[in-house]
């Protein structure tokens, strides 16, 4: 392709058709826009639909022949409207690359054209670092990766040494270790996932890869684009995504710290935290009104349960408009406010980014005024309905937008806010299949993001943006204060701006026990301030999985618990006394800890060093500690949880890393708390119990923790400051570094050395050293002074070991244990806390859950890493009803497990249930996973008669079997139902066609298939024609229902209703 015979792009107007007379926009040399006169161009319009998929991108600086006009164009990647790239053949080949940032990190493009053509970096702190080659290493990289490049996408693979092992990938649910597992960048309200969901809030296209030897290796795909991650196949890392993109990779370096600190340096630290935002946060959607909030706090002080922040969710506003309050449910915030400081409460209050469509509404009239929205296709502001109702949406690609947001902020503030809430900022939209706005939706971003561009370019960074300038409001409203944000969308370097959690969990065992990989999983991309709903943001937790999930979420980064609206209350004491006084154990824990959590944030903040990592961090080349998902280290502490319902912290094995690892706690032991140990070599500063953070003073005593090593030291760090403001960066703090050794029997406790401007406090100094099981040495002084104390004799710490293990036995039996129960009176909701029933051969996982409608919750197709159902626990699934009325009886039964055989003749699984209906009616499910066939799953249903009064003549009432399974659509505008009917015409419906039925001769011949064009495969319904009286197809907002229905009739013991129907997935070429 030749190079454009004129140095400037030509940018085609938005309004172009076919052969139209229009505008042509010329970007000059200094980035502006000017009109030049009209020239008749045969264009296409770029912001259509169609057009995605029939034109490619342009790449700057080069003509792309487009065959069906005989005209050449070019689209400026600064400042067009980009789709996908046309290249004339298939390229592939290995990755150019040079040294960028520092010694080790490399970037690796396909060629040098799409080294010009990528979009500017907005993971990067400064973009222009990752354009910069490092002119004085030549070093050839250890591994190389290599590329095809086709039909617009750019595919990237990773060759590494068998037994990697993969991590990171951001927020993802499911397992720790990644391999096997792929997901789409692609930022989702993804409320109720599972752990097969492969779109989450989040993007991250970033794999820390952990060779065999321990080195370890990250490499991020550096695009912004919806992309690919997968790791399906062992040791191998492949990337998909829209053409052209750098990967950069960092590392190998000896250890996976030494990569998240490379890492750092390129995509910036997280933010340094305000002290008290690192206490416990009660959250509910939502705590109204005033007085409720009130109440809360006063619960609280009451109880002697530290807290600091009580959170406002969306129904403190006036009808949903941001920026407003209810005048009846909170007339006086500021009053509130006041209130809740006196008592040592902060305030954080949502914010969402839909702004009512609504004229007289101050944000919307100034947001008009100001021309921030985000553009449809034709130039006109998107509107799309959130909870207000109509929307517009502020365009945080431009500067003069996240100005305009900015000065709200700020403005907001003098409400006596102390932190914000970015939710919803996917951006999440009601009553539309993706989900989201359309693609083709038009930013008019600034030249360093990569200039005006289309949705899909930028839906990724559309939260981060978000929290960027809702952190830049928070800085005008005072600059002597550090902004608190919480965002649930998210990108690479989010953690510059804001905080975040890990979405819309459920309160289950499943994702208690998931909480801990995915908190790691953001930690190991960059993300270290995060957390869980603690207790599960949908259903009802039961007192013991509240309690179980206390006693960890206490020790994550970010300390949160939230929970539904129409759920039963989830505050600490709302479960009984029992887990009233794990969780006071468990955040007591956590107020002793924050010296020490406080520490390990002002290193990640200022080195880039993680705060929570996983267990094999302790020693990266053990491979038996790669999987583990129970433990995590926080700095050099080590803590083992109990997430199986089952075991309790005197029944759980604890495999130790290499090492010495001392036990210890406070006296406070219990059998629903995890287990801490701390790294032998290690000090931990450790402060006194308060109620919240505003009640520390420096004065306060300070106490050591000491675990020596084999070498008889120990060495730790203590960072303190004022807790909020940036006097820190000015010298404003006090970085001691505590050591500890043992000599002639006598441990000698000092200073060795100190950072900052800030006088050393006096305090009182508490040395304790742990000698095992929990035992401990103990001596007071004076900080800053040497501090000695007498080791004693082998056979008195074996003495002081045994006494310690004795009393640590006594206080496990004499604890009041939570009580293991399904439910606990008052509980709204449905009860969501029991095990599912998993069945797994061959192609398929599946998880079913007998007790709520024998519903089946996931059907995970192993070979394509896809689960392809919909589903929360109470709802939605595959469901099965007895009548032609939506949710009619048979969905909510409770259901018996009949027959539950490991290995059938002929089937490797299968599950047998059934459900009574009422009426001498019962539903039977029989779900089987043959030998003979491994690619399928079968479903054998009926309802039965087997109690009918005689005096009906042995018959039922009307009764219609409805099969109700709901499918996910990973790719809505990409996937379509195709059949072909018993009359031989053929069906291919997307999801605009809404609602059909297809009776008589249009029923589906046998099957149907649901396609999704950008996976490449095909969910295939088989089923028995004769059984199946019509076939319904339903279009949701990001998912479909492909329904089965049999006639309607009376049923006897003679004549029950049936369907028989198996899935199957199948690759589509």
């Amino acid at each position: 392709m030749d190079k454009l015979p004129f140095p400037n792009s030509i940018i085609i107007s938005p309004k172009c058709h076919f052969t139209t007379l229009c505008f042509v926009n010329v970007r000059v040399s200094n980035g502006s826009l000017k009109k030049k006169k009209p020239k008749l161009l045969h264009c296409i319009n770029l912001f259509s639909s169609t057009s995605v998929s029939s034109i490619h991108r342009f790449i700057r600086g080069r003509s792309v022949n487009k065959g069906f006009t005989g005209a050449s164009f070019v689209v400026s990647k600064m400042g067009g409207i980009e789709g996908t790239t046309a290249m004339s053949d298939a390229r592939t080949g290995n990755m150019i690359f040079e040294s960028i940032l520092e010694e080790g990190v490399i970037r690796f493009d396909c060629s040098a054209d799409d080294r010009n053509a990528a979009f500017p970096s907005i993971s990067f702190v400064d973009p222009k670092v990752r354009e910069t080659p490092l002119m004085s290493i030549h070093k050839v990289p250890s591994y190389i990766p290599t590329f095809e490049c086709v039909r617009g996408q750019q595919i990237v693979n990773i060759e590494l040494p068998s037994g990697t092992s993969f991590y990171g990938t951001g927020e993802v649910s499911g397992q720790l270790e990644r391999t096997g597992k792929r997901i789409l960048t692609w930022n989702t309200d993804a409320w109720g996932y599972g752990p097969g969901t492969t779109s989450l809030y989040q993007s991250h296209p970033w794999v820390l890869a952990v060779l065999p030897s321990g080195e370890t290796l990250g490499v991020l795909a550096d695009t912004t684009h919806r992309c690919e991650v997968d790791l399906r196949q062992e040791s191998n890392i492949r990337f998909i995504s829209r053409q052209s993109y750098p990967v950069i990779t960092f590392g190998p370096f000896p250890s996976p710290i030494d990569v998240l600190v490379s890492l750092s340096h390129a995509i910036g630290t997280v933010f340094m935290p305000p002290k008290w935002s690192l206490g416990y946060h009660q959250c509910r959607w939502s705590y109204v009104p005033d007085a409720r909030v009130r109440e809360i706090a006063r619960t609280f002080r009451e109880k002697k349960i530290p807290c600091d922040v009580i959170w406002m969710d969306i129904d403190y506003m006036n009808g949903f408009r941001c920026f407003t309050f209810d005048k009846e449910r909170f007339p006086d915030p500021e009053s509130l406010v006041e209130e809740l400081h006196k008592s040592g409460f902060k305030a954080i209050w949502m914010l969402d980014p839909g702004i009512k469509n609504e004229k007289g509404y101050f944000a919307y009239d100034s947001g008009s005024e100001a021309d921030v929205w985000v553009q449809t296709a034709d130039g006109r502001p998107y509107v799309g309905d959130v909870w207000p109702g109509p929307c517009v949406f502020p365009d945080f690609t431009q500067l003069k937008a996240r100005s305009w947001w900015a000065n709200l902020v700020k403005d907001f503030i003098s409400n006596g806010v102390d932190g914000i809430w970015n939710d919803m900022n996917e951006p999440a939209v009601f009553k539309t299949v993706t989900k989201t706005m359309p693609e083709n939706n038009i930013h008019r971003g600034d030249p360093e993001f990569g200039g005006c561009q289309n949705h899909s370019y930028y839906h990724n960074v559309y939260g981060m943006l978000m929290a960027r300038s809702t952190y830049e409001g928070m800085k005008l409203a005072n600059g002597n204060k550090r902004p608190f944000v919480l965002t649930r969308a998210g990108f690479v370097g989010s953690q510059r701006y804001a905080a975040t959690w890990t979405g819309d969990n459920l309160s289950t065992w499943e994702h208690l026990q998931m909480s801990i990989p995915m908190v790691l999983q953001l930690g190991l991309s960059g993300q270290p301030l995060t957390g869980p709903d603690i207790g599960g943001f949908a259903g009802n937790a039961t007192p013991r999985m509240f309690g179980r999930w206390m006693g960890v979420g206490s020790l994550f980064p970010f300390c949160r618990a939230h929970s539904e609206a129409d759920t039963n209350d989830h505050e600490p004491w709302s479960f009984g006394e029992e887990c009233e006084e794990v969780c006071r154990l468990a955040l007591e824990r956590r107020y002793r800890l924050l010296p020490h959590i406080y520490t390990l944030f002002y290193l990640a903040h200022t080195r880039g060093t993680p705060v929570s990592a996983p267990i094999f961090f302790a020693d990266p080349k053990d491979p038996e500690l790669r999987k583990l998902e129970n433990s995590f280290l926080l700095g050099p502490i080590l803590i083992y949880a109990s997430t199986q319902r089952d075991e309790e912290l005197d029944t759980a094995h604890h495999k130790l890393p290499r090492g010495i690892w001392l036990s210890f706690d406070f006296d406070d032991s219990h059998p629903d708390l995890p287990a801490l140990y701390l790294l032998g070599g290690s000090i931990i500063p450790v402060g006194p119990l308060y109620q919240h953070v505003g009640q520390a003073d420096p004065s306060d005593d300070l106490t050591l923790l000491i675990a020596l090593d084999e070498n008889g030291k120990a060495e730790g760090l203590f960072f303190e400051d004022d807790g909020d403001g940036y006097e820190y960066s000015q010298g404003g703090y006090l970085l001691t570094t505590y050591v500890a050794e043992l000599q002639s029997s006598v441990v000698t406790v000092q200073v060795a050395k100190t950072e900052g401007n800030w006088r050393r406090p006096k305090r009182r100094l508490h040395v304790r050293i742990l000698l095992g099981k929990g035992a401990m040495l103990d001596a007071w002084g004076s900080d800053g002074e040497i501090i000695q104390l007498a080791m004693p004799s082998e056979t008195d710490v074996s003495n002081l070991v045994s006494e310690s293990e004795e009393k640590y036995r006594n206080r496990l039996e004499s604890a009041k244990r939570i009580p293991d129960v399904e439910t606990i009176s008052g509980h709204k909701g449905v009860e969501l806390s029991r095990t599912p029933v998993v069945l797994k051969s061959g192609d398929w996982e599946l998880k079913a859950v007998p007790w709520i409608g024998g519903r089946i919750l996931s059907m995970d197709h192993i070979p394509s890493g896809t689960q392809w159902l919909h589903s929360r626990v109470e709802i939605n699934g595959y469901e099965e009803y007895s009548n032609r009325e939506y949710r009619s009886a048979g969905c909510t039964e409770e259901y018996s497990v009949i027959e539950r055989d490991l290995e059938q003749e002929g089937e490797s699984e299968s599950l047998r249930l059934e459900g009574d209906i009422g009426g001498g009616l019962f539903m039977e499910r029989y779900i089987s996973l043959p030998k003979d066939n491994s690619k399928v799953f079968r479903i054998d249903s009926g309802i039965v008669a087997r109690g009918v009064g005689a005096g009906s003549g042995g018959f039922s009432r009307l009764v219609c079997l409805r099969v109700h399974p709901m499918f996910t659509l990973l790719h809505p505008t990409e996937s379509y139902v195709s059949f072909t009917s018993l009359n031989g015409s053929k069906h291919e419906l997307w999801p605009e066609s809404g609602e059909q039925v297809f009776e008589g001769d249009l029923r589906p011949k046998g099957e149907w298939m649901l396609v999704d064009r950008c996976l490449g495969l095909g969910l295939v319904n088989r089923f028995n024609i004769d059984q199946v009286h019509k076939c319904m197809v339903h279009w949701g907002t990001g998912t479909v229902n492909l329904e089965l229905w049999s006639e309607e009739r009376p049923v006897s013991k003679d004549s029950p209703l049936k369907i028989s129907h198996e899935y199957e997935v199948q690759k589509i070429a």
